[in-house]
C-alpha cells in the first residue's frame, strides 16, 4: 500500500492552483448547474496558472520522495477533468486529487496530517486554522507574477505566522512601547509556535536532508523571515528559532519599513502574512497568501471590531 507518511504534503485548491475568475462568477451570479455545465462544456481547455502556481511547481521539483501535492475543490467529480487536464497540460507531477460534491475538505486534510494548505476562499482557511492545519488565502490577482527562479523561495512573517500572536496582541492592545518592553523581557523565553511553524519544520528537514546526504540538488530551499520587528525586539525571533533547531536564510527587521521593497528583491514563490493590508500590497510584486487567525485568538476578535467599525487593520 502506498504511503505519503514522511513527506512534505500539500493540499491545493483548484481555484488557487489555476486562475478560474469567470468560472466562479458564473457560480455566484448563475448558480451551481450553470457552473458545472460550463467546465464540462470546456473540459479540453487549457486553465491558465493560478496565484499558488508557482510555489506548488517549485516543491514539485523537490522530488516525488519529498514531496506530496494534493489538488482538492468542493466541486463535483464530474468538473474534476478539466483540472486534471490542466495539470497535465502543465507538466506538473500531481496525480491525487479530493472533490467533495460541496461537503467540507478539512476533516480529510486532518486525517493526511496537512503540512500546508492552499485555498482562494478565506472561510476554508480559516477553518484549516481551527483544525490545526497551516493554511493560507491566496491573493489571486498575484497569478500573473511567474519567477523563473530554480530555488524554492518562501517568505515568511513572523508573529503570528511562524511565531505565537500574544506579542502582536500586546502590540495591538497596549501599543509600540509596551510591545518593546515585553520583548526584551522575555528576549531569552521562546515565543510558541505560529500557525506556519509545522511546515516551516518541514522544509527544514527536507533542507537537512539535502546537506547531509551532500546532493547537487536542482532546486534547492531559501526561506526568509520578512518582519517589522526591529532591534532590540528582533532578538527573540532568533533565540526562538535556535530553540526550535531551526535556521532560516535570511532576516530582515523592517521596523515598520514597507514589505515590498525587501520581497521584490528576494522574489518568493510565496509570501505568508497575518493580515490583508501587507499581502494586498506584496501581492504587486509577489504571489501572496494571508494566514487567518484562529477564532478563538484575540487577534481575531480585535480584527472583526475593527471590520464591523470600517477601520482597516495596519
Amino acid at each position: 500500500m502506498y504511503t505519503i507518511d514522511g513527506k512534505l504534503k500539500v493540499a491545493v485548491s483548484s481555484r488557487a492552483l489555476f486562475q478560474l475568475e469567470k468560472e466562479d462568477e458564473i457560480f455566484l451570479t448563475k448558480g451551481k448547474k450553470a457552473y458545472e455545465q460550463y467546465q464540462v462544456k470546456h473540459e479540453k481547455d487549457i486553465l491558465q496558472p493560478g496565484a499558488a502556481f508557482p510555489v506548488v511547481k517549485a516543491l514539485l521539483e523537490l522530488g516525488e520522495d519529498d514531496v506530496e501535492v494534493i489538488v482538492v475543490s468542493r466541486n463535483t467529480a464530474d468538473t474534476s477533468l478539466r483540472v486534471f487536464n490542466s495539470i497535465q497540460a502543465h507538466g506538473l507531477n500531481i496525480c491525487r486529487g479530493f472533490f467533495t460534491g460541496g461537503e467540507s475538505i478539512i476533516n480529510y486534510l486532518k486525517s493526511l496530517d496537512i503540512d500546508l494548505y492552499l485555498t482562494a476562499n478565506d472561510e476554508s482557511a480559516k477553518a484549516a486554522i481551527d483544525n490545526g492545519i497551516p493554511a493560507a488565502t491566496m491573493i489571486t490577482s498575484a497569478a500573473k507574477y511567474m519567477t523563473e527562479s530554480t530555488d524554492l523561495r518562501i517568505a515568511f512573517d513572523g508573529d503570528a505566522v511562524l511565531f505565537g500572536d500574544e506579542s502582536e496582541a500586546i502590540f495591538k492592545s497596549e501599543g509600540l512601547e509596551a510591545f518593546g518592553e515585553n520583548e526584551s523581557k522575555n528576549a531569552n523565553i521562546p515565543m510558541k509556535e505560529g500557525p506556519m511553524a509545522k511546515f516551516l519544520r518541514s522544509l527544514a528537514k527536507i533542507q537537512t536532508k539535502q546537506e547531509q546526504n551532500e546532493q547537487n540538488v536542482e532546486t534547492r530551499i531559501v526561506t526568509a523571515l520578512v518582519t517589522a520587528r526591529s532591534a532590540p525586539a528582533h532578538a527573540r525571533t532568533i533565540k526562538t528559532l535556535r530553540a526550535w533547531g531551526i535556521k532560516v536564510n535570511q532576516a530582515f527587521f523592517l521596523g515598520g519599513l514597507d514589505k515590498t521593497y525587501v520581497l521584490k528583491e528576494f522574489k518568493p514563490q510565496i509570501f505568508f502574512d497575518d493580515q490583508h493590508v501587507h499581502t494586498d500590497r506584496a501581492s504587486l510584486v509577489v504571489p501572496a497568501g494571508t494566514v487567518p487567525y484562529k477564532s478563538d485568538s484575540a487577534l481575531a476578535f480585535t480584527k472583526s471590531q475593527g471590520e464591523k467599525k470600517g477601520e482597516k487593520m495596519e
